[in-house]
């Protein structure tokens, strides 16, 4: 379904041809003068540098054009030559019920060229639990995803995990001093592993910090715990099998925690997988001259002439010949250039690892890792602060498990539905969750990906303000309404959305008009925030209608079915939003 934003032009458009002047001088904006007007048009300033006269003589040969044309209810020429315009209240609501006639989609297309893309959007590592610094990459990742797949392109989510290196061998090295007995150190055995982890998800997250922390102390136990790394790196078979065990206790509490955010993944793959690839990927750099010798390590010059700041080479192999996580990441590209030959793999990540992107997407292109036309995108995330403006801590100053937050979110929501509402404890607790959820993400989506934020619990849970619960508090109120309305009647057969009635019916459906601009800008520029800004924007013209107008109490039935249409209407849209943004709204609240 056209935009409707894209109509108003392409009729302005044809207004500036009809008066003998360039279409392209007719682009429709909203207005920024909401009081004024609903769309504005300053291509006659533009126009009067072209044809040499006063921009308002322009302007009002338009307007005068355009006050004949049934789409706007006025069409003004304003000193020194803006063009204001307003549309008529019946195409606002012939627009509309083309939207509800879509069901689901509410006049958004899917793509005709869908694309295929990958999304890099977890990097936890193994062993240890995920913190809050992952929260910002699981949501803005799964977001995207969303936003994509809506649109109708194949979306495939890696978590990508940090499942190789030192940390490895630290934990192997721990574990065999505890155990020594366990048959994973017998160099001689031959026979089947056990099926079962010698160790529980609680174990391995205390032996990797205590391996670590011995590490830091002890040189001896840092180099057999090298040792172990490499003997792993090599393919001792006691070691992969213990690999295979700490992956899968790893992942299964991975899964589980994710699963509380409601973020999954198509893939789980990690560092491991990508192994393989990097043998073949360095003697071809060598082969083909990219990759030399410097200093003893393996480079590849990825400066650019019209570079303004250093770039340094991109190191592939250390001078002892171990990897680094640019070797990984460079044959992860690998991997999935051959099994899945994306059109685009976003890498959504902290905003302070660009310049190591930048390396590494220049490294894959000069190499040839990747075809000319795929696109290699860095989706750079800012901090997630505390309100003393630092990286958001617990009280004791440690970095908050992502399980303790979430739970201690879900607690005060509890706390304040309790306060509020005579419930059920399990059905208070449910709807806690839910509302936490909407909470958290729409805390952080709210704000532009690249910038930092501060992370206020207060502010985040109010159901007053830009805030997840007031969004779902506007959406609930909604299906009351309509649940008193289909307990008392049924919607009459050919009941339409009616011409507003009022300003805040016709501001209301204005905004719900906007819908599928919002959602392909939101796409287009990987912004989720986009679609927050919107949607806070519907919920407060929707609830301005709503203290404005007597919906159920309306006499004329004909007219109260129009406003159960457009009430309808704004709840779909609303429920697609915020689905795309990785939360729902409950029944109640």
């Amino acid at each position: 379904m056209e935009k409707l934003i894209d109509i108003i032009s392409e009729a302005v458009m044809k207004a500036f041809m009809e008066q003998g002047y360039d279409g392209k001088y007719g682009k429709v904006t909203l207005s920024n003068r909401p009081d004024l007007c609903e769309f504005q048009c300053n291509g006659a300033m533009a126009a009067a540098k072209e044809n040499k006269c006063a921009p308002f003589l322009i302007a009002d040969k338009v307007a005068l054009a355009l006050q004949g044309n049934p789409m706007f209810s006025m069409a003004e020429s304003v000193k020194p030559g803006f063009l204001n315009l307003k549309l008529d209240e019946g195409c606002v609501a012939r627009y509309l019920e083309g939207m509800a006639g879509e069901e689901g989609r509410f006049g958004c297309e899917k793509a005709k060229e869908p694309k295929k893309i990958m999304i890099d959007y977890g990097g936890p590592n193994v062993a240890k639990p995920l913190h809050v610094g992952h929260l910002r990459s699981a949501i803005i990742g799964e977001s995207v995803k969303r936003i994509g797949r809506f649109l109708g392109h194949e979306m495939i989510g890696d978590v990508h995990l940090g499942d190789w290196g030192l940390q490895m061998g630290l934990i192997i090295t721990e574990l065999k001093e505890r155990e020594p007995e366990l048959i994973y150190f017998d160099e001689g055995y031959e026979g089947e592993y056990p099926k079962e982890p010698p160790f529980t998800i609680a174990q391995l997250e205390e032996i990797y910090p205590t391996a670590s922390g011995k590490s830091k102390e002890d040189a001896a136990f840092k180099e057999a715990a090298m040792e172990a790394t490499f003997a792993l790196q090599q393919g001792r078979r006691g070691y992969q099998a213990l690999l295979s065990h700490i992956l899968a206790v790893s992942v299964s509490d991975l899964k589980r925690n994710y699963e509380n955010l409601d973020v999954s993944f198509d893939l789980w793959k990690g560092e491991s997988d990508a192994q393989p690839f990097i043998p073949e990927m360095v003697e071809r750099m060598k082969a083909e001259g990219h990759a030399y010798l410097s200093e003893g390590a393996l480079v590849v010059d990825v400066k650019e002439e019209t570079d303004t700041k250093e770039i340094p080479p991109c190191m592939i192999l250390k001078s002892d010949g171990a990897s680094l996580y640019n070797t990984t990441d460079l044959a992860t590209i690998v991997w999935r250039m051959r099994d899945y030959d994306p059109d685009e793999i976003i890498y959504v990540v902290d905003k302070r690892q660009e310049l190591y992107f930048t390396q590494v997407f220049r490294c894959a292109r000069k190499t040839g890792l990747v075809k000319p036309e795929t696109k290699l995108t860095f989706l750079g995330f800012g901090t997630m602060n505390g309100k003393d403006g630092k990286p958001f801590k617990t009280r004791e100053g440690g970095v908050m498990r992502l399980q303790y937050l979430v739970e201690s979110i879900n607690e005060e929501m509890y706390r304040k539905i309790a306060e509020n509402h005579t419930v059920e404890e399990e059905e208070g607790r449910k709807t806690a969750r839910i509302v936490a959820l909407s909470a958290i993400k729409y805390g952080d989506l709210s704000n532009q990906a690249s910038k930092d934020y501060v992370f206020d619990v207060d502010r985040f849970t109010s159901f007053e303000g830009n805030t997840g619960p007031y969004i779902l508090y506007t959406i609930v109120r909604m299906k009351s309404i309509l649940h008193k309305y289909f307990e008392e009647t049924r919607l009459p057969l050919g009941a339409a959305i009616l011409p507003a009635r009022s300003e805040s019916e016709k501001a209301l459906m204005l905004v719900i008009a906007r819908f599928n601009g919002v959602i392909e800008s939101a796409y287009e520029e990987t912004s989720p925030h986009k679609i927050c800004g919107y949607i806070y924007e519907l919920a407060n013209a929707f609830n301005h209608f709503y203290h404005e107008t007597k919906i159920l109490a309306e006499a004329d039935e004909r007219v109260k079915a129009g406003y159960i249409r457009l009430l309808t209407l704004a709840k779909g849209v609303l429920e697609v939003c915020i689905g795309l943004l990785g939360f729902s709204a409950p029944e109640k609240m």
